[in-house]
C-alpha cells in the first residue's frame, strides 16, 4: 500500500469516527454568541494560528460573527513574546480585549494544551482567564483533547488512526469541522461566492 492510500484511508476513518452531536452541540455554542451580542476568538499556534486566521473570515464574512485571533497581529504577538514570555501572549492580549460571558473562545490544537508536559502553556492561560470570566470555550482538538477538551463547554476531537499522524490529521479537520459549522444552516447567514454564481445562473 503507497502512502498516499494509507493516509486517505485514514483520512476515512477519521470522518467515519467523528461525532456529528459534538458539532451540533458547538453549532449551538457559535449560534448562542451572535445572538447574545458576543465576540468570538480563535486560539491557534503554528499550523492552528494559519487556520484561525482562516476561520475568521469564514465567521466574520459566512456567518456575520464578530472574531478575531491575537496572532493575526504579529507586531503585538512578537511584543509580547519578546517582553512577557510565550506563556502569557494569549492570555494578556485576552484580558486587553476585554474578554467576557458573552464571548467565546474557539481553540484549535493538535493536544488542547498541557501544563504537565509544558505543551502550549498559552492556551491553558487562556482557557483559565475563560472559566474566571464566564466566557463559553469551544474546541476543535486531537489526541485525548488535552486541557481544552476537560474544560471546554463544546468539543470536536478529531479521532487519532495513526500516531504518527495526529498533528497532520488534527490540523487538517480543523478546516473539515470548522467549515461544517459555517455551513451549517443554524450559523450560514451571507451566501457563498460560488454558490450565489452557480444559483444566479438561468
Amino acid at each position: 500500500m503507497s502512502y498516499s492510500v494509507q493516509h486517505l484511508k485514514e483520512t476515512a476513518e477519521i470522518v467515519a469516527k467523528l461525532n456529528p452531536d459534538d458539532c451540533e452541540k458547538c453549532v449551538r455554542e457559535l449560534v448562542g454568541v451572535r445572538t447574545r451580542g458576543g465576540r468570538l476568538f480563535i486560539l491557534g499556534v503554528g499550523g492552528s494560528a494559519a487556520n484561525a486566521s482562516h476561520a475568521v473570515n469564514d465567521f466574520r464574512k459566512i456567518a456575520g460573527l464578530e472574531v478575531y485571533a491575537p496572532t493575526d497581529n504579529v507586531s503585538e504577538l512578537t511584543a509580547r513574546t519578546n517582553d512577557d514570555g510565550w506563556a502569557s501572549v494569549f492570555v494578556e492580549w485576552l484580558r486587553g480585549s476585554r474578554l467576557n460571558s458573552k464571548d467565546a473562545l474557539l481553540i484549535l490544537s493538535v493536544g488542547g494544551g498541557n501544563l504537565e508536559k509544558n505543551v502550549s502553556p498559552n492556551l491553558v492561560a487562556a482557557l483559565q482567564l475563560a472559566k474566571q470570566v464566564g466566557a463559553r470555550v469551544i474546541g476543535i482538538v486531537g489526541k485525548d483533547g488535552g486541557y481544552t477538551a476537560k474544560v471546554a463547554d463544546a468539543c470536536v476531537i478529531v479521532p487519532t488512526v495513526n500516531a504518527n499522524n495526529v498533528t497532520p490529521h488534527s490540523e487538517a479537520f480543523q478546516a473539515v469541522v470548522w467549515h461544517l459549522w459555517v455551513s451549517h444552516p443554524d450559523v450560514k447567514i451571507n451566501q457563498t461566492k460560488w454558490e450565489s454564481v452557480v444559483a444566479a445562473k438561468p
